[in-house]
């Protein structure tokens, strides 16, 4: 199908086709899930919130809690005021949560549903919390809803009268439950204290026990997430997701932070870390030095294999900027460079990168871009390795390119949110899946008296 895709590009302003971005409830509801005993809340109809809970379960393979308001046609001309009190009432009854997560929907932010005065009129019951965030679908994407999911928590609930601690803050972004796990690996291995809002680790990627959890044990608390309001410092990872949390809390509790892009590759793990040495006092464990040894390791053992190789980079724009990293460490240029996500500083942080490598004649990066644009770029100027999440398989298919999956979502493949991009080990992981695709084309296309054991 996608072989017919024309070369010719033309201009487009009200038109996406195949987004490379999906809408900013899933975002929501995604931070959401990282609270403890946490219902989110899709304020809007129920085939709203069904599609949003059956996108991160496709991605996760987990299934991801949800209630709706189940608007009709009735509250979509007198509004949901009604539908949310009942719907909070109802929750609170059967499923026990100690905190409902509101986002709103396309319909409830189209009629001008104030969501602050329908949770000021709620009876919520002693020690339950009920929070609220507006996601606009037809604003932004999915990274914007779920910054402001996050920023919504320290709105509510962070107290600027939490006894000062030396706890760090820390927001780790849109990523998987495995970077998380390895993000606080981290921490605790350069023995910084820390708070992460939000944590998905036990919650979307939980072991099987043989018994159904609605609330699995894991997810920030809420005592946690008051104690914000004393901690001494606070490091957003990834300015597109991470930075309007960050703010909230400055805004509320005066709690100063360093936004850092997010740890992936050589550069921005280094930075990272110094960061954190910074903040302990304490050098970089030997433990991790190793690693970061072992990475490079690989990068020059493989440099054949990634030397020169040119590559398309697409997903959210955090991820995407530090795989461009990656990929300009490993000697590869990015030739093109795309996000779904609305924000031009996209654009001047990947043209940075790509400037400073000497990589940047003839580069293509865009904000608020789709898939079918980057295709036509592909049609007009080939590149060798494809690197992004699963709506990438269908150009990957038509132009007979080997295909690299990260990011989010990975919807045809298992296992990849149980596993780091982050740090040394997500990098060194990611370098391999690299060279793996560019070693098997190698095997494919050659001829049989040329296929080699040993490469």
């Amino acid at each position: 199908m996608l072989d017919q895709t024309p070369k010719e590009i033309s201009e487009r302003k009200a038109l996406r086709i195949n987004p490379c971005k999906t809408c900013q409830p899933v975002g929501a509801l995604y931070a959401a899930l990282g609270v403890r005993r946490c219902m989110p809340h899709s304020h809007g109809s129920q085939g709203c919130v069904s599609y949003h809970r059956t996108f991160l379960t496709r991605h996760f393979k987990e299934p991801a809690i949800a209630s709706s308001s189940s608007f009709t046609e009735g509250a979509s001309v007198f509004g949901g005021g009604a539908n949310l009190k009942q719907s909070v009432r109802n929750i609170f009854d059967v499923y026990d949560p100690d905190i409902i997560a509101v986002h709103t929907t396309c319909l409830s932010e189209t009629i001008g549903d104030d969501l602050n005065a329908y949770i000021m009129e709620l009876e919520i019951p002693e020690e339950k919390q009920v929070v609220h965030c507006n996601t606009p679908s037809y604003v932004g994407s999915h990274i914007n809803g779920y910054a402001n999911m996050v920023a919504g928590f320290i709105r509510y609930l962070a107290d600027k009268r939490a006894p000062k601690s030396e706890l760090v803050g820390v927001f780790p972004g849109f990523v998987n439950p495995g970077d998380i796990r390895e993000l606080k690996r981290l921490l605790d291995l350069m023995a910084v204290p820390h708070i992460m809002l939000p944590d998905t680790t036990g919650v979307m990627d939980g072991p099987m026990t043989g018994k159904y959890e609605m609330f699995p044990d894991g997810g920030t608390t809420i005592e946690e997430i008051r104690a914000l309001g004393g901690a001494r410092h606070a490091l957003a990872l990834g300015s597109f997701a991470s930075t309007e949390p960050a703010l909230a809390l400055k805004t509320k509790c005066a709690v100063e932070s360093t936004v850092l892009p997010l740890p992936m590759g050589v550069r921005l793990t280094d930075s990272f870390l110094l960061t954190l040495s910074a903040l302990s006092g304490k050098p970089v464990p030997k433990e991790l030095e190793e690693e970061r040894g072992r990475l490079i390791d690989l990068m020059l053992d493989a440099n054949p294999y990634y030397y020169d190789k040119t590559c398309a980079v697409f997903g959210d724009p955090d991820t995407v900027l530090g795989i461009t990293s990656l990929a300009l460490e490993l000697g590869m240029t990015p030739k093109y460079v795309l996000t779904g996500t609305p924000g031009e500083a996209f654009v001047t942080k990947a043209m940075g990168m790509l400037e400073a490598d000497g990589k940047a004649e003839g580069a293509r990066v865009k904000a608020a871009g789709d898939l079918f644009e980057l295709h036509q770029w592909i049609k007009n100027g080939p590149v060798d390795l494809l690197i992004g999440t699963s709506y990438g398989k269908q150009i990957a298919k038509a132009e007979d390119l080997p295909f690299v999956r990260a990011g989010f979502p990975i919807l045809d493949r298992y296992g990849h949110s149980y596993h780091p991009l982050v740090g040394y080990q997500g990098a060194l992981l990611l370098a391999e899946r690299i060279a793996d695709a560019v070693m098997d084309r190698m095997d494919r296309d050659c001829a049989d008296e040329d296929l080699e054991v040993v490469m």
